[in-house]
């Protein structure tokens, strides 16, 4: 199911994050993916991606800006988790630094809109005058809609 060329039938197609490079190159001399692309992959890094038995990964289309921006938001965690664990081996990459602060940045940004568009993503984000946690949850399927 994870993969293009099989037998499931998904209406996936790319969408870029804004003000996020898509063009590989763009991300400097490391090959550093998008957040976005690297999130679909599973790998920030353009040569440790080894696809399995030559297999690509689905595309996401959110149907919704709610489900857009939390797929902004999945992919700069992402990207921020693989990172971190990158610059855990390399500490002297400015390179991976840099882009690092930049995501945390943008995520927290975006995390912000969410929060205040379509309620908490995590429990310490609650920031009504009652209790809201149990309302609508992001992953919640009432909508048929899948989440990661």
């Amino acid at each position: 199911m994870l993969f293009e060329g099989n037998d499931y039938n998904f209406d996936m197609a790319y969408y870029s994050l804004p003000g996020m490079p898509t063009n590989m190159e763009k991300m400097g001399s490391k090959n550093i993916l998008s957040p976005y692309e690297g999130f679909l992959r599973g790998n920030m890094f353009k040569d440790e991606y080894d696809p399995y038995k030559n297999l690509t990964y689905l595309k996401l289309k959110p149907k919704t800006n709610q489900e857009k921006l939390l797929y902004e938001i999945m992919s700069l965690c992402f990207a921020i988790n693989d990172l971190n664990l990158s610059l855990d081996l390399n500490p002297n990459d400015m390179e991976s630094f840099n882009l690092l602060k930049s995501y945390i940045k943008e995520k927290n940004k975006l995390t912000d809109t969410y929060v205040n568009q379509y309620g908490p993503l995590v429990i310490d984000e609650t920031t009504g005058s009652k209790y809201e946690w149990l309302n609508d949850w992001p992953w919640d399927s009432k909508r048929g809609d899948m989440y990661v």
